[in-house]
């Protein structure tokens, strides 16, 4: 009977899997594969560390020449015109009046020369030569005026400019070498904050991988257990109908039968949930079903006697992001004195315009420009806002200092305790193991105690729960260790 009894139970192993065939199968390391290329969050912080890389270069590139070229145009719609339109010339007795249109006229006044001697010859043969003579001296002053305006009028009707210029700050007061710091530590940050990211999704995975597993053994236990109680039921029903037990006896395998039931349901509840779980985390649709590798399951990875845990922290993602935050508080205050310092900058620029004033306002476009070149000085002499914020960003510095003084000996205190966890699971590991093999002993006796009439029922099935409790703890110590290991692991920046 006891050998009908193991053979039902491997049959019972051994179907399951091969009903599972045709679904997917993925190790630990495809799991870690696929929750990295589908998760968002490192998605995010790989474009963030592009960010950080690009602000760094920018910060760099401040320190170089900045070349620059601008250009204008302007229409207008009137051309100024610096002499007037219409000049008195009392000299000459009248006034010469200018034309846009070039017909410029002169007007004689009534008491000019010219005025009075044509009055005083009218009536006579020469009234008609001194009025010609007055026409053709209006004409000419009228034209030398004209000539006088247009020269005086300026063609601004289209006016380009042009300039290229070159400005390199010579001395700032430390305040590019300062940001270039900031934005470099920067990146380091985000770099850091990428790493970190990756371990912890890495961890996410061993979690549910590990979590999965052990549902995925203790549902194999509950069947195994189911059958074995299934095949009692099944030997005490002939023991009664034989007369050698009672109905009691089989109430009781019965009831123990069906709490099997409820667990053996719960466990297949708990693997379907912990599958969904892990497929979230790996990108996988919910609904899917795969199974995954258990096989390094026993294969424990146990830290060295001793760790120096003081390195070991000085690798940590944590650590390292408080020492930039402390480098950037530092370059923060230097960036802030410098604002109490000397700036000097220089510039150079060619600048091209027409109308050109090289040899006069002419638009011709035969001008050849010219260059400008200077330096700037600022001396801050009264600023008592930037000293006030210089003395802010030096306790802010030490802030900094004192977080990471703190950040060390709590990762130190971390690490340690991780690692103590990690021996103590192995000694769990131990002695859970001896705990089941001593079950499965105890079961294989009474068992055989059982077909021998030795012993009742309930003593058998005490045996089989027992069994069960500890090949449960063995899952669970395995299980336990995998994820300190983890978790160690994680702490030393060995995932």
């Amino acid at each position: 009977m006891y050998k009908k009894v193991i053979f039902f139970v491997f049959v019972i192993a051994y179907i399951l899997p091969v009903r599972a065939a045709d679904t997917l199968h993925y190790t630990l390391d495809q799991c870690h594969q696929m929750a990295l290329s589908n998760s968002s969050s490192a998605r995010i912080q790989e474009e963030a560390l592009l960010v950080a890389k690009y602000n760094r270069q920018a910060a760099l590139a401040a320190m170089f020449p900045r070349v620059s070229a601008h250009g204008g145009y302007m229409w207008n719609s009137r051309n100024p015109h610096l002499a007037p339109d219409q000049k008195q010339l009392p000299s000459l007795g009248g006034t010469a009046i200018a034309s846009p249109d070039g017909n410029p006229s002169f007007q004689w006044s009534e008491d000019s020369w010219f005025s009075t001697l044509a009055s005083d010859f009218a009536g006579t043969p020469l009234e008609t030569p001194i009025l010609n003579l007055q026409n053709s001296t209006g004409n000419v002053i009228a034209n030398a005026y004209q000539k006088v305006y247009d020269a005086l009028t300026l063609d601004l009707e289209h006016i380009v400019v042009a300039q290229v210029g070159v400005v390199q700050p010579i001395y700032v007061g430390g305040r590019l070498t300062q940001m270039y710091k900031i934005a470099k530590s920067a990146e380091k940050i985000a770099n850091i904050r990428s790493e970190a990211k990756h371990d912890d999704i890495i961890y996410k995975v061993d979690e549910a991988y590990w979590r999965m597993v052990s549902v995925a053994h203790k549902k194999t236990l509950a069947d195994q257990y189911h059958a074995l109680l299934c095949q009692l039921e099944q030997d005490v029903k002939e023991a009664v109908d034989e007369g050698m037990a009672t109905q009691s006896d089989l109430m009781k395998v019965t009831t123990k039968r069906g709490e099997a039931d409820v667990k053996k349901l719960q466990a297949e509840n708990g693997l379907t949930l912990s599958r969904m779980a892990l497929a979230q985390i790996c990108g996988l649709p919910l609904s899917e079903l795969f199974t995954i590798d258990d096989s390094g399951l026993s294969d424990l990875i146990l830290p060295p006697e001793y760790i120096d845990a003081s390195a070991c922290v000085d690798r940590r993602s944590e650590m390292q992001l408080f020492e930039e935050v402390e480098k950037i508080a530092k370059s923060s205050a230097k960036l802030a004195s410098a604002g109490l310092q000397p700036n000097i900058l220089a510039s150079a620029s060619y600048v091209y315009t027409n109308p050109n004033v090289e040899n006069g306002i002419r638009n011709d476009w035969k001008g050849t420009g010219f260059f400008t070149a200077g330096v700037v000085l600022n001396v801050p002499i009264a600023h008592a806002d930037a000293i006030l914020r210089y003395k802010s960003a030096k306790h802010a510095a030490k802030i900094a200092t004192l977080k990471v003084e703190e950040t060390r000996e709590l990762l130190t205190l971390q690490t340690t305790q991780a690692n103590q966890k990690l021996l103590e699971a192995q000694q769990k590991i131990a002695m859970a193991r001896l705990n089941q093999r001593n079950a499965e002993e105890v079961l294989r006796m009474a068992r055989e105690s059982y077909d021998a009439g030795m012993i009742t029922a309930s003593d058998l099935m005490m045996a089989q729960t027992s069994w069960l409790s500890a090949a449960s703890e063995m899952v669970d110590a395995e299980v336990e260790a995998k994820t300190i290991e983890t978790q160690l692991r994680k702490y030393l920046r060995q995932l």
